[in-house]
């Protein structure tokens, strides 16, 4: 059995609707009324939604003309993407003054390991509870989080008390927590997966661990492997303070759905520059080369070529585009076009340690 340093411990701060309490706290006569970053009543996508709106049925994702329709009263702002990564930094700085074990999943939400932390603090319970107090007062903002062992089950957990709340998973809670979970809040199930697990009868965790690895494997494919492992408590990914990306991008939605493909070639253009910028930053390089094309109906389309050598020169990713875009005929008019650079000349980090190393059974409070 491993010593009790085998078993971290893992807080997840996620944001409480954050794009959208950003401009609250930028214009307090936003306050209290139903608010959509993005979009609007004729067209576009919302990015975000307060609590508010999310009462009428808001939400990210959803088209303005529906968003709009569930919510007449609705109030669209446009996004300040510069003021949230702006915001996201003072809070990044925060989490740093007590480790520096901390994984970015977006501006929005984050990893920390506090398992040893600069604060000498014994307790991951406490040391979120202070953080959100930190951010609450030197930001303005609310947050929630979720503590445990690992990774997945403080993802999981930090939903539970959602907004300005917390929960902890204490290692003597996890198997029973995971058990009594619903099969839609494990983190990585998405709708699609979800319908088809509750046609093989798994509801529940519990439902999902009396399945044998072998049935999900037939099932899930290598994602089953995964299910198999998480809802025992095994998850065993570390805190990456330097994630190293699979892929760059940059796309645009249009004012206008584009039928000219004189006008695509325009915009493709525009956002081959805004590329070739994002990869000189990173100084990041790649051969698989993506259109991302989502026509007016919504339907999304994806085209992709492989060189045998890496670029990161707008000239020649623009080139592909190109090729890609004349590749088949358009099947509709265009609102939105993307390219992303994927297969990067990224160093592989060195393998992670075998997940079934973890035990669950020691007493180690949060």
């Amino acid at each position: 059995m491993p010593d009790k340093s085998s078993l971290r411990k893992i807080i997840h701060i996620d944001m409480d609707a954050f794009y959208a309490s950003v401009e609250e706290l930028d214009n307090p006569e936003l306050r209290g009324k139903p608010l959509a970053v993005g979009g609007n009543e004729i067209r576009g996508v919302v990015s975000a939604a307060n609590y508010e709106a999310r009462k009428y049925g808001v939400r990210s994702a959803m088209s303005g003309y529906l968003a709009k329709k569930n919510c007449p009263h609705l109030t669209f702002v446009k996004p300040r993407f510069a003021r949230y990564k702006e915001i996201s930094q003072e809070i990044r700085h925060i989490f740093y003054e007590y480790t520096d074990l901390v994984e970015p999943l977006s501006l929005d939400e984050a990893y920390l390991d506090v398992t040893i932390n600069k604060k000498g603090n014994p307790s991951a319970t406490l040391i979120a509870k202070e953080i959100r107090q930190r951010i609450l007062k030197e930001v303005g903002l609310e947050a929630s989080a979720g503590i445990s062992i690992n990774k997945f089950v403080a993802k999981v957990a930090s939903d539970f008390n959602k907004p300005n709340g917390q929960k902890t998973v204490n290692p003597e809670e996890v198997l029973q927590f995971l058990e009594d979970l619903e099969i839609r809040k494990f983190y990585g199930v998405g709708k699609v997966t979800a319908e088809k697990m509750y046609k093989l009868g798994i509801f529940t965790g519990k439902e999902l661990k009396a399945k044998s690895i072998d049935f999900l494997e037939e099932h899930f494919g290598k994602s089953g492997g995964h299910y198999f492992k998480v809802v025992r408590g095994i998850h065993n990914s570390a805190v990456k303070p330097h994630r190293t990306p699979k892929s760059v991008g940059a796309e645009r939605t249009f004012s206008e759905n584009l039928s000219s493909e004189v006008f695509m070639l325009e915009r493709l253009e525009q956002i081959a520059t805004e590329l070739e910028r994002r990869l000189k930053k990173s100084k990041l390089a790649g051969k698989t080369i993506t259109l991302k094309i989502k026509y007016s109906d919504f339907t999304l389309q994806t085209r992709s070529k492989t060189l045998p050598y890496f670029v990161a020169d707008k000239s020649l990713i623009l080139e592909i585009a190109q090729e890609l875009l004349y590749q088949e005929k358009m099947e509709n008019s265009v609102r939105l076009l993307g390219i992303s650079l994927a297969n990067l000349n990224t160093k592989k980090k060195k393998t992670e340690p075998k997940e079934d190393s973890v035990s669950i059974q020691l007493k180690f409070d949060l």
